[in-house]
């Protein structure tokens, strides 16, 4: 008796006790959902790279500060450094929802007050630094005119030099590089409802309130640039898609400011003040204007200052001009004729036949500009050759006298490799060969015709330059005669092994960390292949992690290509050497690629999907690339008809091959469908092999009438397994290899809360237990070596639903899902994690993939002497 009673008392413990559990776990997960949390600041992610390895869209130097730089990449991620450079890092709220500082179009900073900043994104945030740009917080939101889709673009900010209470907004999309071409049906440019246009936005109270001034010079009005001028800032400069213009009253009028130019259609406009003299010098790039002259064509553009406050304009464009009949070589060629074609609005081959003779002065289409602070006859131009419609040798363009003479001075590629043209470049005292040093670009960069494009220009007070070719950010710090790389660190000359500075911008992908090679993990990206972590080769911080490029833009040249967008891969049980991947777009997508070499070498063994749309665009999501580890001729992996994580999300119109698991029993060589048993209209997101029986596989799908199947013969046929009523769409499972609990994320962009979540099954799916609860999570791991060890990435929802959950991002549990904490520090984009993993060799090192910032690695003791130490 006495002892049933002692039982029953410890039995009414372990209620009372699971029943405080469970009211801990209700009022965390309470918290998260209705407010904003701060992660746990002991666990902190560090990027790693491959730095850049996207299109960086702006880029601004503290106009005091040399240490002090921010940079906008176009995969919504934004980033600043205090140190020079050598680190970068998100300047978005960690703890937010994600969608701050997504595209930020401009950032400026006082003269008076080095640590305040205003800056802009294209949603139409307003934004303020107290810090320097450290971290920002939004105080205004500009109201979405009617007809206007979500964003709400505007151009550039001013800030009064003498009151940082006032600022200057600009209207219009007039940076839109790759939809603003201008021709002459598009004088002013091409006018998209992203934007508002015809006014510029002033405050005088720090974004309390606002007004709207120059409302009287166009209702299409999109202003390029707004100056300031330094010492009589009552006077101010515009330069917009309808010319020049000068206010001399703070804006309540303007006045044309135009003479001297040929055209009236300014590009960029910048400025040069010297506080010692009061000097003050304007400067302006003209838009190039075509006309035809019998059978070829002449240029009006160029470069132009002012001296005169804007009154009136000195051309200085001196020998800028170029000979067309001289340069040997057959893409800048095309590229010209491409140019006319666009602004004339003819066809090209209509263009070619009648204006056969190339001109022997004409002008690229320049877009930027910048003047060295410490040199008012240093000038640097720029034009875009991918994204906008122009041509010409280089990249970039200076002059040292004033606009005398200029010479190319960031060359690259095939023809300035090749040293044609000597005689020509000789005779304008223009440099040949290369001087544009790149990271793991060089080899494709060498072996292109130069067709990548330099989408940004800006420079420092100490005179540095900064350029983007292609995906790379470049730094001259001897007046542009040479330029390297600063996005990665080379752990020793040569070694091709990079350790990223906090910067990327690369798509980052799914992460294989088991590949038969202990120090080895496989790591796939956008646009940038398939890479490998690799020895520090002696680097002093063995924190940091290196990689290397094993397929991509290494593989680029004497006319072969490797493959840039890696959507999965798997390495062969019984010879890492042996890997195999897919890729979704670009170079070799919808084929099975392998190679025996560990990377060096690669062959295409298969074609299993194929589209209508080109080559570049996305075909259809592939994921889950899984080889049967007893019979490796058994391979599977999955097409995604509803892609929640993509890049671009979308699914081309296919040719060839389908929709949901696919299955080959020949190593790869011959593919199958196998549907039988899943629903009309099946997405599958991801399959997990049963790691006790491989004829027994997991299917996640993420439809709306979604659910988690089964299949036990490989994939012959499919049966539903029962779930949660609540849940419509599973978009990840997994299988604990070492208890076989079956854990799934469930969860819809738009859902409903109560639908997501991530539940827990210790009976082979007989009964499900719900352990985290979020409205969309995209997926769930434990660690090989501690089930206790759980991560998941909780992902952003879309519309009226984001507001319904305040803290998106990845979660750890230590105890088994007995207690969480949010563990973001470092993160640039919490709502857009694609895969997270514990490592599988050391309980204290996670692993995250990010949608637009590449790969990081955290260590939870925050001491662990190197990722790999057990």
């Amino acid at each position: 008796m006495k002892k049933n009673v002692i039982l029953m008392l410890l039995f009414a413990l372990c209620i009372k006790a699971n029943a405080q559990l469970s009211k801990k776990q209700k009022s965390f997960f309470k918290k998260i959902k209705n407010e904003r949390v701060i992660s746990n600041q002991s666990v902190e992610w560090k990027n790693f790279g491959p730095g850049m390895s996207g299109y960086n869209e702006e880029f601004w130097c503290h106009p005091t500060d040399p240490n002090v730089m921010f940079m906008g990449p176009d995969m919504h991620v934004s980033f600043g450094t205090w140190d020079a450079g050598k680190s970068w890092h998100t300047i978005k709220d960690s703890d937010g929802n994600g969608t701050d500082m997504e595209r930020v179009l401009d950032i400026v900073f006082s003269k008076q007050n080095p640590n305040f900043g205003v800056a802009l994104e294209r949603a139409g945030g307003v934004y303020t630094s107290e810090n320097k740009g450290k971290s920002w917080k939004e105080i205004y939101k500009i109201p979405r005119e009617k007809g206007k889709h979500v964003s709400n673009a505007h151009t550039k900010i001013a800030i009064h030099p003498k009151n940082d209470k006032e600022w200057l907004i600009g209207a219009g999309d007039f940076w839109n590089v790759k939809n603003n071409h201008r021709s002459l049906k598009n004088i002013r440019g091409v006018f998209h409802n992203r934007a508002s246009y015809g006014y510029i936005l002033k405050t005088v109270n720090g974004g309390k309130s606002w007004t709207k001034i120059a409302t009287n010079i166009s209702e299409d009005l999109d202003v390029a640039r707004i100056i300031y001028h330094p010492k009589n800032p009552d006077h101010i400069f515009i330069a917009t898609n309808y010319g020049v213009y000068t206010s001399k009253n703070s804006g309540k009028t303007w006045e044309p400011s135009n003479t001297g130019l040929p055209n009236n259609l300014p590009r960029d406009l910048t400025s040069f003040y010297n506080e010692k003299t009061g000097e003050f010098q304007l400067y302006l790039i003209e838009q190039t204007v075509y006309e035809k002259n019998g059978n070829t064509t002449t240029a009006k553009g160029g470069v132009y200052k002012s001296s005169n406050n804007g009154k009136t304009w000195q051309n200085i464009t001196g020998n800028l001009y170029i000979d067309l009949n001289e340069i040997s070589f057959s893409p800048e060629i095309d590229r010209y004729y491409n140019t006319i074609a666009n602004w004339f609005g003819e066809s090209k081959k209509n263009i070619k036949s009648s204006l056969k003779t190339l001109p022997k002065q004409t002008l690229p289409v320049f877009n930027r500009l910048v003047v060295n602070p410490l040199n008012k006859d240093e000038i640097y131009v720029a034009f875009n050759k991918k994204h906008d419609k122009t041509f010409g040798p280089g990249d970039l363009w200076k002059t040292e006298d004033g606009g005398k003479t200029w010479i190319a001075c960031a060359r690259q590629g095939q023809y300035w490799r090749s040293k044609k043209d000597t005689n020509y470049w000789s005779a304008r005292n223009n440099p040949t060969g290369t001087n544009v040093a790149f990271a793991h670009l060089q080899t494709f960069m060498d072996n292109q015709p130069a067709r990548s494009g330099n989408r940004m220009l800006a420079i420092n007070v100490k005179g540095e330059v900064f350029i983007g070719i292609d995906q790379q950010t470049l730094k001259s710090v001897d007046h542009g005669k040479t330029w390297k790389q600063v996005d990665d660190y080379e752990t020793s000359p040569g070694s091709k092994k990079w350790i990223g500075r906090g910067g990327s911008d690369l798509p980052g992908r799914y992460m294989l960390h088991e590949t038969g090679i202990k120090e080895r993990r496989l790591l796939a990206s956008g646009e940038h292949g398939l890479w490998q972590t690799t020895d520090l080769d002696g680097w002093p911080n063995k924190q940091a992690v290196a990689v290397e490029q094993i397929d991509g833009q290494v593989h680029d040249h004497s006319g072969n290509h490797g493959q840039h967008s890696t959507a999965t891969m798997a390495v062969h049980p019984k010879d890492p050497n042996t890997i195999y991947s897919l890729a979704w777009r670009q170079e070799h997508r919808g084929k099975l690629r392998k190679t025996t070499d560990g990377g060096k070498t690669w062959e295409n063994i298969s074609t299993i999907l194929e589209g209508s749309n080109p080559s570049y665009r996305g075909l259809v999501p592939q994921y889950s690339l899984t080889i049967d580890p007893n019979n490796p001729k058994n391979m599977y992996f999955c097409t995604i008809k509803k892609p929640i994580a993509e890049v671009g999300d979308g699914t081309a119109t296919l040719t060839k091959g389908g929709l949901g698991f696919y299955r080959s029993f020949d190593g790869g060589y011959t593919w199958e469908l196998s549907n039988k048993g899943f629903h009309k209209g099946a997405s599958v997101r991801r399959i997990q092999l049963d790691p006790k029986n491989p004829n027994t596989i997991y299917a996640a799908l993420n439809d709306n009438d979604g659910g988690l199947y089964k299949t036990i013969n490989k994939g012959s046929s499919w049966s539903k397994i029962k779930i949660p009523s609540e849940i419509k769409a599973v978009n990840n499972v997994f299988v604990d290899r070492n208890s076989q609990n079956i854990y799934i994320a469930t969860g819809r962009r738009t859902g409903s809360y109560e639908e997501g979540g991530v539940w827990r099954s210790k009976d082979k799916g007989k009964s499900w237990k719900q352990i985290f609860k979020a409205p969309f999570v995209w997926q769930v791991e434990t660690s090989p070596i501690d089930e206790d060890i759980i991560v998941i990435s909780v992902a952003g929802q879309a519309g009226k639903a984001r507001d319904q959950f305040k803290n998106p991002g990845v979660y750890l549990s230590q105890d088994g899902a007995k207690s969480w904490i949010k563990i973001n520090k470092g993160l640039g984009q919490p709502n857009k994690i694609v895969d997270v993993k514990p490592d599988p060799y050391n309980k204290d090192v996670l692993w995250c993939a990010s949608w637009g910032c590449g790969w990081f690695v955290s260590y939870l003791n925050g001491t662990t002497n190197g990722w790999l130490k057990d």
